[in-house]
């Protein structure tokens, strides 16, 4: 119990030490987005309405409400804040490597190998991208529910009481719940069955032949007890089963699994032969690794061959030794079957392989070589000093590669720019890049990366989309308008396109084919809120005020955080001399962007030349003023002609008097001889003591 102790330590604390570097890490633009950032659900923390969409929503093409609601956990407890969220990331990893080694140590009884085998678990980089990914939560929350499914059912086994079962199952269900891919772990139960938990047995003893010789009622029938522990998971099974149906069904719904004609079978196969083997590669050598490996077009036939060699010729050889090492078998078929999900047979995501996917599968090779190579060191003279040593140098090598491997997630950029170091043909990581990019305001630079990564996929619709926009802010209207139509051309139904390529036209002065296009994007997607926004603005610009009005409450209804259509629904509900509800959109509006100058501007005014004096408040207004004036450098002739009515309402018409007289100037300067006028009609009040008041 005492080794038991001290290598549970030294596994928490020098997991800890490798990882923790992540709690100042930030998130990256790659999903966390999707589920942690932008998603006011998870943001929104642990409300009721948060806790029941948890088990409806079917966002990221997922069903896994256990995972939505540990993201809700940490955003209650911490608020979106990288550091605290990344460190529930490496406590769970924590948690798997401590009960992996117990686990082991249960099953077999040998504590150094299971703890070489927890160490390769906690320390490989390979795994690095579970743990520093947020978005990959769902890895190390399943593999948590994983583990305890193992340890219940070490413990039913052991003790066949069938109240000890249902943890087993509860726990495989919980587990389900985070992430599907826990599927293949009835079938790792029954591997365990085999080895080491002996309840299979392989080879006969003399006295069940003797028995069976004899005929005896008692001989032990291998097929029947085969049969009996299949019986026995059938309720794992089924909920399996249920739960690949259900991820199915999600992911086609979402467009998550590629189409046939655009993937054909047979590249599928081949690129499961070849990267069942590169994940072993990459397991021995774990260098040049990327959070996005593109999947070629094809792969040499030379590869494809060998992979398939190497794959059938290690299947034969453990099967073939299962009677005498069966860990080998168990450890190979672990590793095979656990993978079958995510090998890409049925293609979810554009990759071809992800260092993800290994974080429990690799737990079977781990297994196989550790107990293969003591059992063929046994007859080695200072078996346990080579063992020992080679062991310690093999984990330190581990913790230095996945200590560097781990900086290279500390932001979107780091992370990509070492994607496009370690691989060729990376549209994804271009894109991302470039979003990344365009966060910090290289516009230029973004512009670049999207524009190669639509030379390398021609028809990467979010690349033209954001190129598109690009160029539209840059007034390159008709470059714009030719991406956004070729996105259209690839996908008629992007509703997000259809409004970009809208607002494109509107530029050009194109209204009514702007119009067709926000009205389509609507069609498509009527919870959408921006075309929502500019079929309202267009329809104030045609007097059309009430419809306006109608489609900026279904912008704001349906993006509460959309400031300017708050704002603007806020300025005509005015217009229309409805004070109360107007005032309170623009305070809406100004709680969403406090400094917004132009909202700053408009209740300032309103609360200083409003006729009616229940809406008026000199001192506020004079404050939310000069904040207007001092967030445009008082530059701005609009916003000083608010300022000197605010300190004419508070009775100070010096003040006012000299305010507006440099609304005056700078007005001129700009040319603006509609606010010099009305300017000084206001002057003329001020200097008789009396306040403007709006009509």
């Amino acid at each position: 119990m005492r080794h038991d102790f001290l290598i549970c330590l030294f596994l928490i604390f020098a997991t800890i030490a490798v990882f923790g570097q992540v709690h100042n890490y930030d998130f990256v633009n790659f999903d966390d987005p999707g589920y942690i950032i932008d998603n006011q659900h998870v943001s929104g923390g642990l409300t009721t309405e948060n806790i029941l969409w948890s088990f409806t929503a079917i966002e990221e093409s997922n069903w896994h409400p256990l995972t939505w609601l540990s993201h809700m956990l940490d955003c209650e407890v911490y608020g979106v804040k990288p550091g605290p969220h990344h460190l529930t990331n490496v406590i769970l990893h924590v948690a798997n490597t401590v009960m992996l080694f117990l686990i082991l140590k249960q099953m077999t009884g040998a504590i150094w190998r299971s703890a070489f085998v927890a160490s390769l678990f906690a320390f490989h980089p390979l795994h690095v991208e579970s743990v520093a990914w947020l978005a990959e939560r769902k890895d190390v929350l399943s593999t948590f529910f994983w583990m305890l499914t193992m340890w219940a059912y070490v413990i039913y086994a052991k003790n066949r009481r069938l109240s000890l079962y249902f943890p087993a199952l509860i726990s495989f269900a919980l587990g389900l719940m985070a992430k599907p891919m826990l599927v293949t772990l009835p079938f790792v139960l029954l591997l365990l069955d085999l080895w080491p938990l002996g309840r299979i047995q392989i080879v006969q003893s003399n006295v069940a032949k003797k028995q069976k010789s004899r005929k005896s009622p008692k001989i032990t029938n291998r097929s029947s007890i085969a049969l009996r522990l299949i019986w026995e998971k059938i309720p794992f099974f089924v909920l399996a089963a249920a739960s690949s149906i259900v991820t199915f069904i999600i992911q086609q719904k979402g467009g998550a699994i590629a189409d046939s004609d655009l993937l054909p079978i047979k590249l599928r196969i081949t690129n499961a032969l070849v990267v069942y083997v590169l994940y072993i590669q990459k397991m021995i050598w774990p260098v040049d690794l990327a959070v996005f490996y593109p999947r070629p077009e094809t792969w040499p036939i030379w590869q494809v061959a060998s992979s398939g060699l190497v794959l059938i010729s290690i299947s034969a050889l453990v099967v073939w030794m299962v009677r005498r090492y069966p860990y080998l078998t168990v450890g190979w078929l672990w590793y095979i079957g656990t993978l079958v999900p995510v090998i890409g047979i049925v293609q979810v995501g554009r990759q071809a392989m992800a260092d993800r996917y290994t974080y429990v599968p690799l737990i079977g090779l781990f297994i196989l070589i550790t107990w293969w190579i003591v059992d063929i060191g046994s007859r080695w003279r200072h078996q346990k000093f080579i063992l020992g040593l080679s062991a310690a140098i093999v984990i330190s090598a581990l913790m230095m590669g996945t200590w560097f491997q781990l900086r290279y997630w500390e932001n979107s950029i780091t992370l990509y720019r070492h994607t496009l170091n370690v691989t060729i043909n990376n549209y994804l990581a271009h894109y991302n890049l470039g979003v990344a990019l365009k966060d910090q305001g290289k516009i230029g630079e973004a512009m670049a990366h999207y524009s190669e990564a639509v030379r390398i996929k021609p028809n990467y619709i979010e690349a033209h989309n954001n190129l598109g926009i690009a160029l539209l802010n840059q007034r390159r209207i008709k470059d714009a308008i030719d991406h956004f139509s070729r996105v259209i051309h690839i996908n008629p139904n992007n509703a997000e396109v259809h409004n970009n390529l809208g607002l494109a036209l509107q530029n050009q002065g194109q209204i009514e084919e702007a119009m067709t296009h926000y009205s389509e994007a609507l069609r498509i997607k009527p919870d959408l809120a921006q075309p929502h926004y500019n079929i309202a603005n267009l329809l104030v610009r045609q007097g059309q005020i009430d419809k306006a009005i109608e489609h900026f409450f279904e912008a704001v209804r349906i993006k509460p955080d959309m400031t300017a259509a708050h704002y603007n629904l806020g300025v005509l509900l005015l217009r229309q001399g409805k004070s109360r509800e107007g005032m309170g959109y623009l305070h809406a509006a100004l709680r969403l962007k406090p400094d917004w100058p132009l909202a700053l501007n408009k209740l300032a005014w309103i609360m200083s030349t409003h006729e009616d004096p229940k809406f008026r408040n000199g001192v506020e207004a004079v404050r939310v003023a000069q904040k207007a004036c001092e967030k445009t450098d008082y530059k701005n002739p609009v916003f000083l002609e608010t300022l000197a009515a605010a300190y004419a309402e508070t009775g100070r018409f010096d003040n006012a008097l000299q305010t507006a007289q440099q609304a005056l100037e700078v007005a001129a300067t700009l040319g603006q001889r509609e606010v010099i006028e009305r300017v000084k009609y206001q002057m003329d009040l001020y200097k008789n003591g009396r306040p403007f008041r709006e009509q």
